[in-house]
């Protein structure tokens, strides 16, 4: 028994160190990712290998453009839709999570998520599309991560350029040449809302541009802009 014992608590501490290293791994990225800009993503990745099966010759739509040649009508539309509180929160908006919670509850299935734009970023970054409850895990700790290091600016700059809006399009100015053949800086207050109207579910809009949800949540989103904080 003693010596079962014994193997069980190496096997404990080899988990436990290889969690370490991995948290540190990532550390380490975003720590680079401070200064230089992320060339790819995990979800990116799982997405090609998706296209792929079906078509090897498949390539992403994905362009890299700074912050400051997006424009900010995209910026206030994001932040309308996806995190009105985030120039404000460290990570996570308890009140949204909460809420989230409550109509999910009600409704008796996920139709709400309670994600910052921060949480989103780590997931993209790092996590694949499956939920469990280690990856939420792992999901709040890359936030907290990103948060100490970086500042909202810089978070908000890489999530506008990996997010996903399409079916292998990927970043602002993609979606931007994608949909309306410009460039991410030239980018209307209407057609702004509207791409951000499609972040919840991009690859079906894609193919239906003129939904009506799609249209309804696009003036809704209009609505809020001007009240909008960017970083």
């Amino acid at each position: 028994m003693k010596k079962l014992w014994g193997w069980l608590w190496r096997g404990v501490a080899i988990l436990f160190t290889l969690l370490v290293l991995y948290q540190l791994w990532i550390f380490a990225h975003v720590l680079w990712w401070i200064k230089f800009n992320p060339s790819t993503s995990a979800f990116m990745e799982t997405r090609l290998e998706a296209m792929q099966d079906t078509n090897p010759d498949a390539e992403l739509q994905y362009s890299w453009v700074p912050y400051a040649k997006i424009s900010n009508n995209l910026k206030r539309a994001l932040i309308a839709s996806e995190d009105a509180k985030f120039v404000d929160h460290e990570g996570f908006d308890w009140d949204g999570i909460q809420k989230a919670y409550e109509k999910n509850m009600k409704k008796g299935k996920i139709v709400a998520g309670g994600s910052t734009i921060s949480q989103q970023l780590a997931k993209n970054l790092f996590l694949s599309g499956r939920r469990s409850p280690f990856r939420k895990i792992e999901e709040a700790a890359i936030t907290v991560m990103m948060e100490a290091v970086m500042d909202k600016q810089r978070i908000f700059e890489i999530y506008l350029n990996v997010i996903e809006w399409g079916n292998g399009v990927f970043g602002a100015e993609a979606a931007a040449r994608h949909y309306y053949h410009i460039s991410a800086s030239q980018l209307s207050p209407a057609q702004a809302a509207k791409l951000a109207a499609m972040v919840p579910n991009p690859r079906y809009y894609d193919t239906h541009r003129d939904a009506r949800g799609l249209m309804r949540k696009t003036g809704i989103i209009m609505s809020r802009m001007n009240s909008s904080d960017i970083p």
